[in-house]
């Protein structure tokens, strides 16, 4: 059976916020949480960009959950950096932290003045970052050279069993080549067919049997129309193509791409609807595809109604 997660994102509200929203989550039933991880926001809507490193500190204390988080390893995670990280997590809440590494966006990686790579050579970075975090989460002293440079690197605190590494993809292509080398696959939602071949291509590639994380955007309100516009307002820049959510890099970038964006684009990457029985079908079918871990993200600011709603009328129908 699969966990139902929420999803605390970092460039839509306050850290202060996001902590008392996980705690009431936790309380209305949700099992575990992931964590976005920013520089900035998608669009000046949106308008937050906490630090969630410091941020899962705080939150993995005040809670009893499982916590997963997206970041890109580079120039402004060195992977030595992110190891030593989520070493410190998983040695102080044992058994509750997952990491997933994605190639990264320039809207994020962009600060640190480093030229951006074209997307093979991220690729590669990526999968060299993979191994060195593996190996330091192990104990091992690393030297490396290739797209990072790594020199004489141990981390002396260590966990009593390392974090689970997994990687992002978006395209059949990625979900594939992950397969071979990652310990499982995060992925958004899509339609059925595009999604069903997503996991093929990961297990064609050798990640059958491998963990399974999918992130479901939604919008949830009492009307339809509030769930629409509140969804429009705070995530239209993010049903672009992926060559742009990968190459822009400031928040205006995105927000004048998306101002030709329709409210019916929109409902193509995004579940809009105020009625809990809609969501409870949309969400079984990602179950029975064998999803291990289903991320809500309710794209619009209404997170309290959203966290007691579904506490209420849908997940309890999600275990039955």
């Amino acid at each position: 059976m699969a966990i139902i997660s929420y999803h605390a994102s970092h460039e839509q509200f306050k850290p202060s916020e996001l902590l008392s929203w996980v705690v009431l989550a936790e309380n209305s039933g949700f099992e575990g949480v992931n964590s976005s991880d920013h520089f900035y926001p998608w669009s000046e809507r949106q308008g937050e960009s906490g630090f969630s490193f410091a941020w899962l500190g705080a939150a993995m204390q005040a809670t009893d959950l499982p916590y997963g988080m997206v970041c890109a390893p580079g120039a402004r995670y060195h992977p030595v950096v992110l190891a030593q990280a989520a070493a410190t997590l998983a040695e102080m809440f044992p058994d509750r932290f997952w990491m997933a590494l994605g190639s990264g966006e320039a809207l994020n990686e962009n600060v640190t003045g480093e030229p951006w790579p074209d997307k093979e050579t991220r690729n590669q970075r990526l999968y060299e970052s993979a191994t060195v975090i593996k190996r330091l989460l192990h104990g091992e002293n690393v030297s490396f050279e290739g797209t990072i440079s790594v020199n004489n690197a141990r981390l002396y605190t260590l966990p009593r069993r390392p974090p689970r590494i997994i990687a992002a993809a978006v395209t059949e292509k990625t979900a594939e080549w992950l397969g071979s080398w990652a310990d499982g696959l995060i992925t958004i939602h899509k339609p059925y067919q595009e999604l069903k071949a997503m996991i093929n291509a990961f297990e064609r590639g050798g990640g059958k049997g491998k963990k399974r994380v999918l992130k479901v955007q939604l919008s949830y309100a009492r009307s339809r129309e509030e769930a629409l516009s509140g969804a429009y307002d705070q995530w239209r820049t993010n049903v672009l193509s992926h060559e742009n959510l990968g190459d822009f890099s400031q928040p205006a970038h995105f927000d004048r791409a998306a101002e030709k964006v329709t409210p019916g684009e929109l409902e193509k990457m995004v579940h809009i609807s105020p009625d809990p029985k809609q969501h409870i079908e949309w969400i079984r079918q990602y179950i029975d595809m064998g999803f291990e871990n289903i991320i809500l993200h309710n794209v619009n600011r209404q997170q309290e109604l959203f966290i007691r709603d579904f506490g209420a009328k849908v997940l309890p129908h999600l275990k039955a």
